[in-house]
């Protein structure tokens, strides 16, 4: 693990900003699924009043407990917990729907977001091959370069590889799930979906 000018870099770090900009103006409340030892949720306090983080690893909760950030940790399931529906402003999820069944999981994050609400995800899923190929070496090359400029940190939490759900299969679940929502393939192997909820 290796962290360089002290800034934390891996993959999914590389694209928190694009979580950070869905932001939507006037947000109270916002939650992060699968927040890990809480860095993205530390980034989403300093704009939003009232910041909830959940996770099932243990270990990972209790480091996001040792930063004074003013943020609810919870130990639990997103799936399961009591949270009230429509409740959150901004949803907010790294690296986390592969865990889970990745239908349960939008579907449950629809429904835990408030009319106009915005939610955003940044996913992995599993290449095919041998259509994949070329983007997935594209994407190591332009990873071992960032890794040699910034170093690469390490997060605590459960790894679970390869993903269940293919990138097509993905993008299909999100527009059945989620209807109207962006849906794009970057670079560094991960996808994002970013959907405002209708008002009505």
């Amino acid at each position: 693990m290796t962290v360089k000018n002290g800034r934390r870099w891996n993959h999914n770090i590389h694209y928190h900003p694009r979580i950070l900009r869905a932001i939507p103006d006037g947000a109270q409340r916002a939650l992060d699924v699968g927040c890990g030892e809480g860095m993205l949720a530390r980034e989403l306090r300093r704009t939003v009043p009232r910041v909830t983080g959940i996770d099932l690893d243990a270990l990972s909760i209790d480091q996001a407990r040792e930063h004074p950030d003013d943020v609810d940790y919870i130990l639990g399931d997103f799936l399961t917990h009591p949270f009230e529906p429509a409740s959150f402003d901004v949803i907010g999820s790294v690296a986390t729907l592969h865990h889970v069944d990745a239908a349960k999981g939008l579907a449950r994050m629809r429904d835990l977001l408030r009319p106009g609400g915005v939610l955003a995800i940044v996913g992995l899923a599993r290449s095919t091959m041998p259509n994949d190929l070329p983007r997935d070496l594209a994407g190591v090359a332009v990873s071992t370069f960032h890794r040699a400029m910034k170093g690469r940190w390490e997060h605590p939490s459960p790894i679970v590889w390869p993903p269940p759900v293919t990138y097509p299969q993905m993008r299909a679940l999100a527009a059945e799930i989620l209807p109207g929502s962006q849906y794009r393939r970057h670079l560094l192997l991960r996808y994002s979906i970013t959907w405002r909820k209708p008002q009505h």
